[in-house]
């Protein structure tokens, strides 16, 4: 069993009367709001805290790709990565990831991705979103019906431009390139693991499926909810051949690990609260484009998160209601101990991608959530699913072949 570290970087000072004053924290929440110095500051401790999550012993540290959003301050999570290359050491750098459908042209993801596997000596995860509504359609101007074509030509045009070592030509529909010949190469053969992050839609089961590809399931909604749709991918994984190795499927889970229910509830609720009830305040008007979502998927009632959580997280909730349906696990050690292996086992999952931060939670706090979990969880269920192997995981460089600091032995 792998763990990762996922952190959004929230803004943490949405003010409290934020649901009355504004419409949406997505797309269209006035920039007016973002104080630049309180910005440096929530960086550079988030910052702190994913290099943490290395020191303690997660086996990767997340970042990903949002726009125009205040929940999600990473329009380049390239740029956390570069950085977060230079100063850890074995952990796997998961970039989740470039919405690839939206660089013009997309050999711009196959040399920067190329870059920082370079530089993390082969320890790149590139993650290939296609994108939610509010990122594509709303904040970039993307046409949803054409979307997810584009993002097959683009995922084409980047994993050939890995593989292929002498200059090419391409023509595509959307891109169209006499030279293609990305300086440097990756590190990793043929290339990084290639992980989809999703919510959950026929056509990206059937083509992360027929790729061979991983499939990291993106919910807020936590992990009961998640039951049905991970059903769906693994019926449909069946159906398709493939074997059921839960190292093919990952979840995001919100977690709050404290010494007693009653401390975790003191320390984590009004986090929590300012997470949703500010950070993903979202109208369903950016929920899902037009043409975004195919007619299949929405008959199969597998709509976008943010669809779902603008009905569900529209008013106040308390700490014991998250718990309780499954929105976040948190409580005592045990507590948490015996909920995540329940996700483990009913998602059937190799990856579990933890948010152990979320809205404005203190650094301080953060860092005792991550150092909790990794000293009293992680090693009771580390050994869940050793008959598999990980097929998709990262091949870094021997120690002996990585650069090493000045001064460093």
């Amino acid at each position: 069993m792998k763990f990762e570290w996922f952190h959004l970087m929230p803004y943490p000072d949405l003010p409290e009367d934020f649901r009355s004053k504004y419409p949406s924290s997505a797309v269209i929440a006035p920039t007016s709001l973002f104080d630049p110095a309180r910005g440096h500051e929530a960086y550079n401790e988030y910052l702190d805290e994913l290099e943490y999550a290395a020191e303690v012993g997660f086996d990767g540290i997340c970042v990903n790709e949002h726009h125009q959003q205040a929940y999600g301050m990473m329009p380049s999570p390239n740029l956390m990565a570069a950085s977060l290359a230079r100063r850890t050491k074995d952990t796997a750098i998961v970039v989740l990831g470039n919405s690839i459908a939206l660089y013009d042209p997309p050999t711009r993801v196959a040399e920067e991705f190329a870059m920082l596997d370079v530089i993390s000596g082969g320890r790149l995860v590139a993650g290939f979103p296609v994108g939610t509504a509010m990122d594509t359609a709303f904040a970039y101007g993307a046409i949803p019906v054409t979307l997810r074509d584009k993002y097959h030509e683009a995922h084409d045009l980047i994993v050939k431009s890995w593989t292929e070592p002498d200059p090419f030509a391409w023509n595509g529909k959307y891109t169209q390139l006499r030279y293609v010949n990305v300086w440097p190469r990756p590190i990793q053969k043929p290339h990084p693991p290639i992980w989809v992050p999703g919510g959950g839609s026929i056509e990206t089961w059937e083509w992360i499926t027929e790729m061979d590809y991983f499939f990291a399931y993106l919910s807020y909604a936590g992990y009961k909810s998640a039951e049905k749709v991970m059903a769906g991918y693994w019926d449909h994984v069946k159906e398709a051949g493939r074997d059921q190795n839960p190292y093919r499927a990952g979840f995001l889970q919100f977690v709050g690990v404290a010494d007693t229910e009653k401390e975790a509830e003191e320390e984590y609720e009004e986090a929590i609260q300012y997470f949703f009830e500010r950070c993903l305040y979202v109208p369903r008007t950016f929920a899902d484009a037009p043409g975004y979502r195919s007619q299949r998927s929405l008959a199969a009632g597998l709509r976008q998160s943010a669809n779902s959580i603008a009905s569900m997280f529209s008013g106040r909730r308390t700490w014991k209601e998250y718990i309780e349906d499954g929105t976040v696990i948190g409580g005592s050690v045990e507590r948490v101990i015996e909920d995540v292996r329940s996700l483990i086992k009913n998602l059937r999952i190799g990856h579990l991608m933890t948010l152990l931060q979320f809205g404005n939670l203190s650094r301080e706090s953060t860092m005792n959530n991550t150092r909790l979990f990794a000293e009293k969880v992680m090693p009771e269920l580390k050994d869940l699913w050793s008959d598999y192997e990980d097929r998709w995981w990262i091949h870094p460089l021997a120690n002996e072949q990585t650069a090493k600091p000045v001064g460093a032995k």
